[in-house]
């Protein structure tokens, strides 16, 4: 009797790759912000309102419960899911991508040999990009914070600010953001890559569990985390003041930074970092544990490793 023959199942290739791993980013990102929308309301305060949340992140989270309900912790939810679901796909999709197309320019050996400066481009590129979707997402957010009673949630908040500031309202923050977002995704894949290449040195890949490779992936997201927040604190600070009003008449957005920069000053920069490390520090651990274990689950094996 002739043995019936098992169907190989293929390995996705080109798009059907990539579409995964840009599935799974979107979804780390998505899930870990939203959950942490709590910590960036009070981080957002904080920065906007020292003199008011001056206490430490804790006090100011009962400050904010007393004064406006336990609900006000969970303002810009809808922002912050949708604005980081978005930016995730690009953000971990486009680094994938470019570090498949820069073996692909340079050969493989020499980017092993230049790995570094490998996932300082494909990270900072990709970035750029998944700041375009991010930041009209990302500006609403933090008016609604800012301005609790600005609009209802993200649809009425998106309308308001394009019919009375127009549309380049929501790329005010653009220069910003980009100032925040491409150091900080440089150093949260450069110092993951490094970290986790390390840890597997001690505990080889092949050697470990599931669980074990997913405790490798939150380890090293952790001390990412911790190095992304203190290379982006400073623009951070700055983008919460630029998106927290309009700009006064025939303002350029050049000279509202260098206005904001001279009124912080750099020790002014680092308000609120107790809680954007916490906040930082978390949501990029839990971010590759999630990565990890979704593209196992989606199947998106044969991304670049150098």
């Amino acid at each position: 009797m002739a043995a019936i023959a098992t169907p190989i199942s293929k390995k996705p290739e080109g798009i059907a790759l990539y579409s995964r791993f840009a599935l799974a980013g979107a979804v780390c990102c998505g899930i870990t912000h939203g959950a942490l929308t709590p910590v960036d309301v009070i981080k957002t305060r904080i920065q906007l309102e020292p003199t008011v949340y001056n206490k430490g992140m804790i006090p100011a989270f009962r400050q904010v419960v007393s004064s406006e309900g336990a609900g006000a912790l969970l303002t810009g939810f809808g922002p912050t899911v949708a604005g980081y679901f978005l930016q995730g796909a690009f953000k971990f999709g486009g680094y994938e991508l470019f570090k498949k197309q820069a073996v692909n320019l340079v050969g493989y050996d020499t980017a092993v040999q230049n790995r570094t400066a490998v996932y300082l481009g494909a990270s900072a590129l990709a970035e750029f990009f998944a700041d375009i979707a991010l930041c009209p997402l990302e500006a609403t957010r933090i008016r609604l914070v800012s301005q609790p009673t600005f609009a209802g949630g993200l649809v009425s908040g998106m309308a308001k600010i394009a019919k009375n500031e127009g549309i380049g309202a929501f790329y005010s923050g653009f220069g910003p953001i980009l100032f925040k977002q491409v150091p900080y995704t440089m150093a949260k894949f450069v110092v993951f890559e490094k970290a986790s290449e390390a840890l597997f040195k001690v505990f080889p890949k092949e050697s470990l569990s599931d669980a074990g490779q997913t405790s490798v992936n939150l380890g090293s997201g952790l001390i990412a985390g911790f190095a992304a927040a203190i290379v982006s604190q400073p623009a951070d600070t700055m983008l919460s003041k630029i998106n927290k009003t309009p700009g006064a008449p025939g303002e350029g957005t050049t000279s509202r930074l260098i206005k904001i920069a001279k009124e912080l000053g750099l020790k002014g920069s680092y308000t609120g970092i107790g809680a954007r490390l916490f906040m930082v520090g978390s949501l990029t651990a839990f971010q590759f544990a999630i990565y990890g274990d979704v593209k196992k689950a989606l199947g998106a094996a044969g991304g670049t490793e150098l």
